[in-house]
Order: structure tokens, then sequence, then C-alpha cells
């Protein structure tokens, strides 16, 4: 396929792995998260990397340079420019956070899928190893 054609609220909805990239373009990339119940991103910073993203099931914290607060639910959309950091915290104790995520430009591997939190570390420690 050329781009990225599909219903990206029902696989941002059936999507159960912290990662998964759907589409990866010369300018952008489009991934689906989950977050477990109180998991976070953590905090991080894309100094050359703008992002978008939009909640489709939860409510979310965004932690913007470690001081600017908003929290955001379903339907919602963050711009995060280039050079921000920011966190993104899952705000419930019980129920799974669903977003997708737009990078421009692409920050993940092409076909990156990362299970678990966990997984997405380990895959980011090699990656710095090599």
């Amino acid at each position: 396929m050329t781009g990225y054609v599909g219903s990206i609220e029902k696989q941002t909805l059936t999507n159960n792995y912290f990662r998964e990239v759907l589409f990866t373009g010369k300018h952008a990339q489009l991934v689906v998260m989950c977050l477990q119940p109180s998991e976070e991103i953590g905090n991080e910073v894309h100094p050359n990397v703008d992002q978008f993203f939009r909640i489709e099931e939860g409510e979310a914290k965004f932690v913007l340079n470690s001081k600017e607060i908003h929290v955001v639910k379903n339907g919602d959309a963050v711009i995060v420019p280039a050079g921000t950091y920011h966190n993104v915290v899952n705000n419930s104790k019980t129920k799974k956070l669903k977003l997708y995520t737009i990078y421009s430009p692409p920050n993940h591997p092409d076909k990156t899928v990362h299970k678990t939190k966990a997984d997405a570390l380990k895959s980011e420690k090699e990656h710095e190893r090599n």
C-alpha cells in the first residue's frame, strides 16, 4: 500500500501493545499505543521531532517541560513541539489508556512492535549501544 488507509479509531481501540508502528513515510510516522493502568511513557524529548497525540479511550496527564500539566480524555489531541520534554501518564488505576501518535519526521524503525514498556526500554538501550 502506498500510505495508510484504515479505521485508526478501531486499530487504536483494539491495540493492547505498548507501541506498534502502523505506517512510516518520509516525513511522518503513525503509531498506536496502549498504556496499562497507572503506566507512563516516561519523561522524554525529541530534539527534531514534532509529535501529535490523540486519545481514543481513557484519561491521560501530559506533563510538558516538567511544569505544564494538561489532563486530556477521549477525543482530545495534544501537539508536542520538537525540543519539548514530555511525559504521558495513564491517570486510571484500573483502565488502559488507548491513543495514537504521529511523529514528524519518523522516530522509530519501520514496523516496530513493543508489546510492553519493558520491551521498549530494552530495545532503546540496545539501539544506544549500536
